[in-house]
């Protein structure tokens, strides 16, 4: 067996709590009123839950420092119905201010810490340029299903038969061809690109037949564009990726004859097949 001891202190304290604790009453007992009852129980709880009462046993954590019920959970005064004194924790002898807990006492322990801020995102630097936007991928329609076969094909147009000689406009042979060329892309689920890519033969100046085919390529290109087809881009080459060599000591007009094959306009087309 063994007793609680309170002290001089404590019974001021206990006296106290009887002059404050009214709401220990005996069901029957008046308002003004103090039964036998009441004078033991606030003399109980204050002996028990007032600082200064000692203990058997010094606490060992924070659960020590507040009655707890059955459940775990701390006892409230709300349930001697007293709504003046708010929905208040019950201490015990046990209780320091570094035990105290958020929930029954928030000015003592304050509740944990939010959350730490995402830092802001720097803005830019003035007269600093924004990065340039990425080039959207080509894809299919969301109604078009693509079966993952591809859709390629070169079409390759002899320049003889598609511009006059050292021309770039286009014959109408030329326009027939390219009118093929277009319906079969279209053909396609989807063209990501079109190179349409101009060549010429070796006679004249290298500066010359680049230009020549530069302009051999746009007409084509720009013919293309014209009957709806996107991501076409061209370029002339001149006379550096000849397709057949011919004997220089032939007569000119042999000899253009004979180069008549490297005067060519190449189509590639890349995309998906349905």
């Amino acid at each position: 067996m063994f007793g609680w001891h309170i002290g001089a202190g404590a019974e001021r304290r206990v006296e106290n709590a009887i002059q404050v604790a009214p709401w220990v009453r005996h069901p029957g007992q008046a308002e003004g009123g103090r039964s036998l009852l009441t004078l033991l129980s606030s003399i109980f709880l204050s002996a028990l839950f007032l600082p200064g009462a000692t203990a058997p046993a010094l606490a060992q954590s924070v659960k020590d420092a507040y009655l707890l019920d059955a459940r775990g959970e701390v006892v409230r005064n709300t349930a001697f119905g007293d709504a003046k004194l708010g929905n208040l924790c019950w201490r015990t002898g046990y209780w320091t201010p570094a035990l105290a807990i958020s929930q029954c006492d928030p000015d003592i322990a304050p509740g944990p810490a939010p959350p730490p801020r995402k830092p802001p995102v720097p803005a830019p630097a003035a007269g600093a340029k924004p990065a340039p936007a990425k080039a959207p991928v080509p894809t299919a329609p969301a109604n078009v299903s693509v079966s993952g076969r591809k859709c390629e094909f070169v079409e390759t147009l002899g320049a003889d038969e598609t511009f006059e000689f050292n021309r770039a406009t286009l014959r109408p042979a030329a326009r027939a061809r390219l009118d093929a060329a277009a319906t079969r892309a279209a053909g396609c689920a989807t063209v990501s690109r079109i190179v349409v890519t101009g060549h010429t033969d070796r006679l004249g100046s290298a500066q010359y037949n680049q230009k020549l085919s530069e302009r051999r390529a746009e007409a084509v290109a720009g013919y293309l564009k014209g009957k709806g087809l996107a991501n076409v881009e061209s370029h002339g080459v001149g006379k550096t990726l000849p397709i057949k060599a011919c004997d220089e000591r032939q007569p000119r007009a042999v000899l253009v004859d004979c180069l008549a094959l490297n005067r060519r306009v190449e189509i590639e087309v890349q995309g998906m097949a349905w």
